[in-house]
């Protein structure tokens, strides 16, 4: 089934992956859309795997991480700048009608940049976040259409989000 955009074009789905576990997800929730939008992929510079676990074609764009976890806090806003640049030409190259992601660093930039253009943001906060909120979905969560967690508890820390269980 193709969605358009209201354009009559195809959905251009950005779709943002992190690592680890937040690749899983993506990977999964893009496999139960339709195979026929539009996906483009933001992948770390560094994160070969991700990009080998891509089952949907579509344009690859790499950034800079957002931070280590061993980053102090220049470090990280000193990345987040350099982020919000490079996040800033994906959109214009990208021009997504949507921007998914499940709450890695790399998606905040992104997504604050894509509310302010006017597209669509949804978040899936971590599947492993099961009585505390992460740190980016602290962010998200207030620029995201529609905000999904996967457990139940977590309606207590997000209370507009959309409970819709563990992606299978």
């Amino acid at each position: 089934m193709i969605v358009p955009n209201g354009k009559g074009e195809l959905l251009r789905v950005l779709v943002v992956l992190g690592s680890g576990g937040h690749t899983a997800q993506m990977i999964r929730l893009v496999g139960m859309l339709s195979p026929d939008h539009d996906y483009a992929y933001i992948v770390g510079l560094d994160d070969q795997l991700s990009e080998s676990k891509i089952t949907r074609k579509g344009e690859i764009y790499r950034v800079h991480r957002a931070r280590r976890h061993e980053d102090g806090l220049l470090k990280t806003v000193v990345k987040a700048i350099r982020l919000s640049f490079e996040s800033l030409g994906v959109l214009r190259k990208a021009k997504p009608d949507v921007i998914i992601n499940a709450g890695p660093g790399t998606a905040v930039p992104i997504a604050i940049l894509g509310k302010i253009f006017g597209k669509k943001i949804i978040t899936l906060e971590d599947w492993s976040r099961v009585y505390s909120r992460s740190r980016s979905g602290r962010i998200l969560y207030h620029f995201s259409d529609l905000f999904f967690v996967q457990w139940p508890e977590m309606l207590e820390f997000y209370p507009k989000a959309v409970y819709a269980g563990r992606l299978p």
